[in-house]
């Protein structure tokens, strides 16, 4: 055969073959492309998982606070104390009340944002709310400050309800890092509720049953938190009264620290006076702060109720003249017992400081 012929007849062959390559099945540019879509279908048919899932939410709280008050009540400011060396006030283990917004030992640090000023409730229908104004509530993080709310529902001094959030991101509610906890054995408060009780520690397990955690729970909708969106230095629950138990009257005060253990509740029964030092320099056995330390709470307030001012923990409240004895000096004002160092003044219904400055 001729070279030549024998050339072409064997460029043609190759030809052919790769012609007859490209035509066979899944090797277009075609076919390539449409395999990953195939794949993505089929992804999208597997079922989430139940983690997943989104929570469905029914109720949301209102962009508003209602109008009026339900009760408010002051907290002392320690924001000058470093500066101008003053005595801290309201600071007394003993009776539950708490002005630590400063490390353990040395108090050199202040925690602004663990510095509760003013406390305020409202409530409607649905809901209850309160709301912690902090001396400046920008300098917590996300994740350590922790701001609380105690309701006790049967107003004997026990706490019944613990609802508890780390600092909210935005002005918008949200139930990301809100848990509710329920004292359900009523072992809170031990023996004498709201004062430390005699002896050692008493064993306890403080807020013991979790009833909802981040919308998990039986209520999707039974608490919220969220940064005022008008101030802020202010930290807003938002909380189911059906979560409750539809308490209609009950006693409330709040919280701020970094360690609000729901089992270390009352706190000042789960330490001796020794261990967890005082804030207050006039007390000299005590002072200063030692493992109770970055934390404040508020007094106690009334709500749905007219208080005789015997109530565990109540704040200082002038009290109508029909329904209680009242003390001399200020018409309509209860007398009510003080701590150390502290007088009772009948002028401005108060426990006023009076020991060494």
């Amino acid at each position: 055969m001729n070279i030549s012929k024998y050339k072409v007849m064997l460029l043609m062959t190759v030809m052919i073959v790769i012609i007859a390559a490209c035509s066979l099945p899944g090797t277009s540019p075609e076919a390539t492309e449409a395999a990953p879509t195939e794949v993505v279908v089929i992804a999208t048919e597997v079922p989430a998982t139940e983690e997943e899932s989104s929570i469905q939410h029914n109720i949301v709280p209102p962009d508003g606070l209602p109008e009026k008050q339900s009760g408010q009540a002051a907290d002392f400011n320690s924001s000058q104390i470093l500066e101008k060396k003053t005595p801290i006030g309201g600071d007394r283990f003993t009776f539950g009340r708490f002005e630590r917004p400063f490390n353990a030992n040395t108090m050199d640090v202040y925690f602004s944002q663990l510095d509760i000023v003013d406390t305020m409730v409202y409530q409607d229908d649905t809901w209850i709310y309160a709301s912690i104004s902090l001396n400046e509530l920008k300098a917590a993080s996300s994740g350590s400050e922790k701001y609380a709310v105690e309701i006790d529902d049967n107003l004997n001094g026990k706490g019944d309800w613990l609802i508890v959030g780390f600092k909210p991101q935005s002005g918008d509610w949200s139930v990301d890092g809100v848990q509710i906890y329920q004292d359900a054995n009523q072992d809170v408060g031990a023996e004498i509720p709201m004062l430390t009780d005699e002896g050692s520690v008493v064993a306890g397990d403080g807020f013991e049953t979790t009833v909802f955690d981040q919308g998990q729970g039986n209520d999707p909708d039974s608490a919220w938190v969220r940064i005022s969106p008008n101030n802020p230095n202010v930290v807003e629950f938002a909380i189911k009264k059906s979560a409750l138990a539809n308490p209609s009257r009950f006693l409330i005060n709040m919280w701020a620290g970094t360690s609000l253990e729901p089992a270390k509740f009352d706190v000042n029964d789960q330490f001796t006076h020794e261990q967890a030092g005082a804030a207050d320099s006039g007390l000299s056995i005590f002072y200063p702060i030692k493992a109770v330390a970055e934390l404040d709470n508020s007094c106690r307030m009334a709500v749905g109720f007219q208080p005789t001012g015997k109530e565990p923990g109540l704040c200082a409240v002038f009290i109508p003249q029909n329904f209680a004895e009242p003390a001399p000096g200020a018409p309509g004002c209860v007398e009510q017992s003080c701590g150390a160092e502290y007088t009772w003044n009948p002028v401005t219904c108060s426990c006023e400081f009076s020991g060494p400055r």
